[in-house]
């Protein structure tokens, strides 16, 4: 499934939830990820002297798109999201995020699929078998209470696993960061969202906006972070997405999210 995501944040569905995706971006900034090649580009990253990234050939167009989607968010998305946050009940929230995760394990059963990961479909399938039914259409992740894994895929990662590289990084419009794999996958992506064939407009739509507030107001705390801790936010979101993607294109076999030691895996992680 597809979600768009907006702060120029790394667009993690399916590869991990905002407490691993802080801890990620504290590990970077600790280990240099956050500096650039060059020091002017740190102290002034709206007008970098030339690409700092051999994986980044279109650096500069990127910043300017990097640059206006964090604009956008500062002026609507993030107040948007910290309202919904401090209004909403966390029981609540909790529901709509097991909500939209069901949908998505049933896009990663069909690239878990066409993966030839036959473990991971597995998984998909049965989880959103038993959330959608027991867990009242997946408001409650009773999968994982079960001890049920997620194995969260998505078409991009499904042409990384036959081969297809990633192309150059990229920054879209909106959608925050991309490669030209992944970019070219965004299609098949959507079609694969199951709130695409809600034939009623303006519940989809709700349930979409719903869906994209939600996402934004679990990325607060890492937003926070990188804000903290970032010299030059553009370039870390970039090694940030990049790992990221390449930790889950290169997994073999069951490739499942684990928050806990506990037999949580699957479950989304806590917002605080």
């Amino acid at each position: 499934m597809t979600t768009m995501n907006f702060a120029g944040l790394p667009r993690t569905q399916f590869s991990v939830g905002p407490g691993g995706l802080a801890a990620l971006v504290l590990t970077l900034a600790l280990t240099g990820c956050a500096t650039t090649t060059d020091p002017q580009a740190t102290a002034d990253a709206a007008t970098p002297t030339k690409a700092s990234n051999p994986a980044d050939p279109f650096e500069s167009f990127n910043r300017s798109i990097y640059g206006f989607n964090t604009a956008l968010d500062d002026a609507v998305l993030k107040p948007v999201a910290t309202l919904y946050r401090d209004v909403t009940p966390a029981v609540a929230r909790d529901g709509v995020g097991n909500f939209f995760a069901n949908l998505g394990d049933a896009w990663s059963f069909i690239n878990n699929l066409a993966q030839a990961k036959g473990e991971g479909a597995y998984y998909s399938i049965v989880r959103f078998s038993v959330n959608t039914v027991f867990g009242i259409g997946g408001l409650f992740d009773v999968a994982s209470e079960m001890g049920l894994q997620r194995s969260p895929q998505d078409f991009g990662l499904t042409l990384g696993r036959w081969g297809v590289p990633t192309g150059p990084y990229v920054v879209l419009p909106l959608l925050g960061p991309s490669t030209v794999r992944d970019t070219a996958a965004l299609p098949v992506d959507i079609k694969g969202n199951l709130l695409g064939y809600t034939h009623d407009v303006p519940a989809r739509n709700s349930l979409s906006v719903l869906g994209l507030v939600d996402k934004r107001a679990r990325l607060l705390q890492a937003g926070d972070m990188l804000d903290a801790v970032a010299l030059d936010k553009y370039s870390l979101t970039r090694d940030v997405y990049l790992q990221l993607r390449g930790q889950r294109s290169q997994g073999d076999g069951l490739d499942t999210e684990d928050f806990g030691d506990d037999g949580d895996a699957g479950m989304l992680p806590p917002e605080e």
